[in-house]
């Protein structure tokens, strides 16, 4: 994964400054904070390992050093890892954004239009049925995330993945804000602060397609927060959000034709990283259709054909 995670960074600055994308990109690092020394010295396996498989190594900061740095954390946190390659954004600017320069390239996008089946000959797919007409193509790409599982029928192969729950609340953003994204490995939780909104998030409820926002759950994220920050949020809630990630038991993305329809491929399974992946994962996709050489080793992602 990490070849997609690397692409994916260089290709998402190249795209920012090409298109002028404004979803709140910021190169502020990442913060692994901690409650207590031996959480903290734990985590340098995890850092041994990021060291010596994705070449990232991080800063090991003692109390002193972290508050110093994030001083909106407070002063009885032990200290954390600060890794300082990463950036973020605001996933849902992001999506506008990507809307606007899709529309400009004159793109067609149909909203609001469920996908029902493939019109097909033999290993062909000519169109897809929609509740807004049929769409014919050359190729199809399904991009389906957790409701990837449900075309099973249609793709003519078992999909691994389960919808994984998780929950986020969105504030505006405190006046004594973060300015760098945290997690907080020891209650399960993440922060992060945007320019326009801040941020908690977590969780993952295996319940199925469940659609139920659980408030116990939104309750976890407040309290996980707490013990680390001096403004942990607001009093305004902006937003209470789910959504299901496509979870694999083997935590590596299907990129894939379908063994059913050669001019289908699935990319989905990309667990809890599908927006750290995305743009590599478009751009191998594109190359996989086209016959182009691949800028990532593929074959490791082709899942759907060695069963």
């Amino acid at each position: 994964r990490w070849q997609l995670l690397e692409s994916s960074m260089q290709l998402y600055q190249q795209m920012l400054d090409e298109e002028q994308m404004q979803c709140e990109w910021q190169n502020e690092g990442l913060l692994y904070v901690f409650q207590d020394a031996s959480a903290l010295q734990g985590h340098a396996a995890t850092d041994d390992f990021l060291k010596e498989h994705f070449q990232l190594q991080g800063e090991c900061l003692d109390s002193a050093a972290l508050t110093q740095l994030e001083p909106s954390v407070l002063d009885c946190v032990v200290g954390g890892w600060f890794y300082k390659e990463d950036a973020h954004l605001r996933p849902d600017r992001l999506m506008s954004e990507w809307k606007r320069v899709l529309l400009e390239q004159e793109v067609d996008i149909r909203e609001q239009c469920a996908l029902l089946r493939f019109r097909r000959r033999g290993l062909q797919a000519l169109a897809i049925e929609t509740t807004g007409g049929e769409v014919e193509a050359d190729h199809f790409v399904m991009a389906l995330g957790a409701l990837t599982p449900k075309w099973e029928a249609e793709l003519g192969t078992d999909i691994p993945i389960q919808p994984g729950k998780g929950y986020s609340l969105t504030y505006p953003r405190p006046e004594n804000s973060p300015k760098i994204p945290m997690l907080f490995p020891q209650h399960k939780v993440a922060m992060t602060p945007m320019d326009s909104g801040y941020r908690l998030g977590s969780t993952m409820e295996f319940s199925g397609y469940d659609t139920t926002i659980h408030a116990g759950r939104l309750n976890l994220l407040r309290e996980g927060v707490e013990p680390y920050l001096r403004q942990p949020y607001g009093e305004v809630v902006e937003e209470e959000w789910f959504g299901w990630r496509p979870m694999i038991y083997n935590g590596i993305p299907i990129i894939d034709t379908s063994p059913r329809l050669r001019n289908v491929l699935v990319a989905t399974g990309h667990n809890m990283l599908g927006l750290s992946m995305g743009p590599a994962t478009g751009k191998l996709v594109s190359e996989m259709i086209s016959g182009a050489p691949t800028h990532v080793e593929s074959a490791v992602y082709q899942q759907l054909n060695r069963r």
